[in-house]
């Protein structure tokens, strides 16, 4: 039996206002069962998954994952609205001292502070058989040992969220999935000014002090 776990779709209540949020969610369960069937069939193979909770070199080494619009929304809802206590402070300050080219700012203490809003890029990335050495990028320096992800499952999660960006027609969209035409649009996530979201925190933290004390009086 596979340790690792069957996925299982995310929900927010914030669904029901942000029309955005549910095809990001789908799209992300979509890839999640690609890296879960993908695993399996590696595991049938007498291969053993490396990845496990802890483990964060990639997070640390990999200084160009790509993240597309849409889960640049994701991030910062889940950030700004979701995040709280002392996760979501040492998130800000880690996103108002990020400097392109350092790793992902959202590692805290070996760990994802964003991990149910993780891209794409990071859902998908999984090793087998070694956990990687600091500073080893495992695509690079043993690519056997990386999962390839199952073309029709990264296909679905695309197209799920192709309307986002426009492309509704169903013929446009088999197109755009055919020539990667929505790759142009990702950007590098560690070189963003992640000092915006920061400010957007702050913004919504101060309306949410606002907001309670406006209760309270």
């Amino acid at each position: 039996m596979s340790d690792y776990p069957e996925p299982r779709r995310l929900s927010f209540p914030d669904e029901g206002r942000l029309p955005w949020l549910s095809p990001l969610l789908d799209a992300y369960h979509i890839i999640d069962q690609g890296v879960h069937e993908g695993v399996r069939r590696q595991e049938l193979q007498g291969r053993r998954l490396a990845c496990a909770n802890g483990c964060s070199a990639c997070c640390r080494s990999h200084l160009t994952i790509p993240v597309y619009p849409l889960e640049l929304m994701g991030l910062y809802w889940y950030c700004s609205e979701r995040l709280a206590g002392d996760l979501r402070g040492r998130v800000g300050k880690q996103l108002r001292a990020q400097v392109p080219g350092q790793p992902c700012p959202f590692l805290v203490e070996g760990s994802c502070a964003v991990h149910p809003m993780r891209p794409i890029a990071c859902r998908q990335f999984n090793v087998f058989d070694r956990v990687c050495a600091e500073g080893e990028d495992a695509f690079h320096s043993r690519r056997a040992d990386v999962l390839t992800p199952i073309p029709r499952f990264a296909d679905r999660a695309f197209d799920r969220m192709l309307p986002f960006y426009g492309i509704t027609d169903r013929r446009e969209r088999r197109e755009a999935i055919k020539t990667g035409r929505l790759h142009a649009l990702a950007r590098v996530l560690q070189g963003l000014e992640w000092a915006k979201l920061a400010e957007r925190m702050d913004g919504a933290d101060e309306a949410a002090g606002s907001e309670a004390k406006g209760t309270v009086g």
